[in-house]
């Protein structure tokens, strides 16, 4: 994705962070989908010892590659739908402004922004096992803007960002305060 369609970028600002969701967060829905792919064949291994002079039958075995290949196709969509909408949910942090992109489906996308003068308050969470073994969680951030909070879900290093937000947002503070 080109960045520079999803905002216009100001002269003097420059991109500090593009931030996505951490890999991990992915791995619960491919181990779904694999288990989804899985189960057909099981399926068909009861069918075949229970049902073999139906599948001898022609015609109930293209309905059941009809059906398999549809079921199949379908995994396949939806495996590609998720990991369109989990890659292309991002933040962009820059000197000047945050922005949160969210892909909420195929073909519809929000984008939202703040000033980083404006961040008054910034959280960082990490909560259960999985996220403090890969280090991963959320950042909340409190804002007096026209969105009053953002959420950055599920992000890598969430204390140490949380750090250089607050530090880009002080510095934004003290050059807007001396103009």
């Amino acid at each position: 994705m080109n960045i520079s369609k999803l905002f216009q970028q100001k002269s003097y600002e420059k991109v500090e962070y593009i931030i996505r969701r951490h890999w991990v967060t992915f791995i619960p829905i491919v181990i779904f989908l694999i288990v989804l792919a899985i189960l057909p064949i099981g399926v068909y291994f009861l069918l075949t010892n229970s049902l073999d002079s139906y599948l001898q039958n022609q015609a109930y075995f293209a309905a059941g590659v009809l059906l398999a290949s549809i079921y199949y196709l379908s995994i396949i969509l939806f495996f590609y739908t998720y990991f369109t909408e989990f890659h292309l949910d991002l933040w962009i942090i820059t000197n000047d402004r945050l922005l949160d992109v969210q892909q909420k489906t195929l073909f519809a996308r929000t984008i939202s922004e703040v000033d980083l003068f404006q961040v008054q308050d910034i959280t960082s969470e990490v909560h259960g096992i999985f996220p403090s073994i890969f280090n991963y969680g959320n950042i909340i951030l409190q804002t007096a803007g026209a969105v009053p909070k953002f959420t950055f879900r599920s992000v890598a290093n969430p204390n140490k960002l949380r750090e250089v937000i607050l530090n880009l947002a002080t510095e934004d503070k003290k050059y807007h305060e001396k103009h």
